[in-house]
């Protein structure tokens, strides 16, 4: 997979607003929320202050991603694989997604419930592969001469998703083992994951993790040492930090709401010509304003089934049982989701939506 320039429009005009909004909208909030949190969770360390946070801030981030931009920002899905190949959606094309849904997310439902240990791995895995998708558009948009190679492209798809995934582990282990014993018990099983937060377990995988990051990044510098690369360095460095010493379930969910879903939803933006004409007249937030109106019926649909589960399956209201019923519901839509990405970034790649300048 080469790099890839990206445009909409044979003027420029298209991936000048693209660029625009990513950095305005999907990185420069995100810096500054996960700089401040990075910043006061090492001042706060550094004067000997645990890094604690009393229930109802820890779960905050995940019930506000319900709502904002977490939950939707897979909710334009029945939509974006037209847009992202030039066309407009029709009855048919929201159909397949529909069914994809129906497909891909059943399967995995029941796989939750016949092995539910294997479905929290493949979960942390989907994740990690997601959020690296993620990670990599966004720097293909703001400018991407250091990820012409296909190894630094995947090792960078590696290291971005790893660092939310993998890193909590190494210095928060019990709290990570307790976030996925709970997805687990939800189905009334244990898991048996005592090898994963051994120390030599850890220290291996971090040994690791650390090279890989480390190559990536020197591969990306020999490519081009110019800007681009700069703010690849900085933002791992970043996350490197931030998941190393904020309370892991805060720091995901904080993540996950404002770091991976803005990024996507600037993607949404990206392909829909009623939104980025929006943010070309009257600014980002009109942008914003017309995406968040698609996903809003799908959003509602979501909560309402999510609900409808936690009755039906009568499950405890204690905050860490709700907030595990959540990540396996969203478990359960980030199969589909991943299968939608995955589809727009081949799309998107061949030329079909956006014209590729690289290939």
């Amino acid at each position: 997979m080469e790099g890839t320039h990206h445009t909409a429009d044979a003027d420029g005009s298209g991936e000048t607003i693209r660029a625009a909004l990513m950095y305005t909208v999907g990185s420069r909030p995100a810096w500054i929320v996960v700089g401040t949190l990075t910043l006061g969770s090492v001042v706060t360390a550094a004067i000997g202050v645990a890094p604690t946070l009393p229930p109802l801030v820890r779960y905050l981030p995940l019930a506000v991603s319900l709502l904002a931009f977490g939950l939707p920002h897979g909710a334009v899905d029945h939509l974006a694989p037209a847009r992202a190949a030039g066309r407009r959606p029709t009855g048919p094309s929201m159909a397949v997604v529909g069914l994809g849904y129906l497909l891909f997310g059943g399967a995995y439902a029941a796989f939750w419930v016949v092995a539910p240990a294997a479905s929290a791995a493949l979960f942390v895995g989907l994740t990690w592969l997601h959020w690296g998708q993620g990670d990599l558009y966004a720097l293909d948009v703001l400018g991407n001469d250091h990820l012409d190679g296909r190894w630094t492209r995947t090792g960078t798809l590696l290291v971005r998703g790893g660092l939310p995934m993998l890193v909590p582990l190494f210095r928060f282990p019990e709290r990570y083992r307790s976030v996925i014993d709970a997805w687990v018990a939800l189905f009334g099983r244990n898991l048996d994951a005592t090898w994963l937060v051994a120390p030599d377990v850890r220290l291996g995988l971090g040994v690791a993790f650390v090279a890989l990051t480390v190559g990536t990044l020197l591969a990306g510098y020999r490519s081009s040492g110019g800007r681009d690369w700069r703010r690849d360095a900085a933002e791992t460095l970043l996350l490197w930090a931030y998941f190393l010493v904020v309370p892991p379930l805060f720091a995901v969910g904080v993540y996950f709401c404002v770091w991976h879903s803005l990024r996507h939803v600037v993607r949404l933006i990206g392909v829909d010509d009623g939104a980025r004409t929006a943010a070309a007249a009257r600014g980002p937030t009109a942008a914003l304003l017309r995406t968040g109106r698609d996903a809003t019926p799908l959003t509602a649909v979501s909560v309402l089934l999510l609900v409808g589960v936690a009755v039906v399956a009568g499950v405890d209201t204690a905050p860490e049982t709700l907030a595990a019923l959540y990540l396996v519901f969203i478990a359960v839509l980030t199969l589909p989701h991943v299968v939608v990405v995955t589809w727009m970034d081949r799309t998107e790649r061949l030329g079909l939506g956006w014209r590729a300048g690289k290939q």
